[in-house]
């Protein structure tokens, strides 16, 4: 027996992003693309039209920003998903994002495995969710954890949260060259010594290029940099 394939809408201002993002949605099992819209008021016309499961949201759109068009769905009690997918870098519009409930932030451009694997965990999660009844610990860990790791090769140690793990990722991606720790730390709002665990994960998957700066004092200072994969 099939499942119910879980409803999607594409928002997006340009109709050929949302053509594509649309295009690389229907290639992912168990997925379908129910509508495009390219205004926050067509997309919130449609919402309240027809069944949606999930938004893949843009942030910039022409009569209002994507976080707006979120705020207006809850205000409205309308608890569809969102998945952000926005060239919106700034660490503001990402920390408000995930404050209004968004699943999950994907920085344009991205690769078709990138959005894949993100649908994926998504789809994993509601499946999770569905069967209902109650949860123990481990359970809600890996619940809230799903996401926020989809696309990462490597599962956090335990004491690691998936949520700053995703916030020092999204400040490496976004830098314009090597960061230090405590750059990292002042940019993602985290200790120095919680950047420097989250950067150590990182290097140890090979996801960071570590540089050294010397500077006056003849110690180096260590810099880390990106190192794009497939997914992210």
């Amino acid at each position: 027996m099939n499942e119910t394939p879980i409803h999607v809408l594409v928002v997006d201002d340009d109709m050929r992003v949302a053509r594509i993002n649309a295009a690389y949605v229907a290639k992912v099992p168990g997925f379908r693309v129910v509508a495009q819209a390219h205004s926050a008021a067509e997309a919130l016309e449609l919402l309240t039209s027809r069944p949606v499961d999930l938004v893949l949201l843009d942030h910039y759109l022409p009569d209002e920003n994507g976080l707006d068009l979120v705020r207006r769905l809850r205000q409205r009690g309308q608890g569809t998903d969102v998945i952000m997918v926005t060239a919106a870098r700034d660490l503001a519009t990402v920390q408000a994002a995930m404050r209004l409930g968004a699943l999950q932030y994907l920085v344009k451009p991205f690769t078709f495995a990138g959005l894949r694997a993100r649908l994926q965990a998504y789809g994993s999660l509601r499946r999770t969710l569905d069967t209902g009844g109650e949860a123990e610990q481990a359970e809600v860990d890996r619940i809230f954890g799903a996401l926020a790791t989809a696309g990462s090769p490597n599962e956090l140690p335990k004491g690691h949260s998936p949520t700053t793990a995703e916030l020092v990722r999204h400040v490496l991606r976004s830098a314009d060259g090597p960061l230090s720790t405590q750059q990292i730390a002042d940019r993602a709002g985290i200790s120095r010594q919680t950047a420097q665990r989250y950067v150590k994960l990182l290097d140890r998957a090979g996801r960071v290029t570590l540089t050294l700066r010397y500077g006056e004092t003849g110690r180096p200072e260590h810099r880390y940099t990106w190192r794009p994969s497939d997914s992210s």
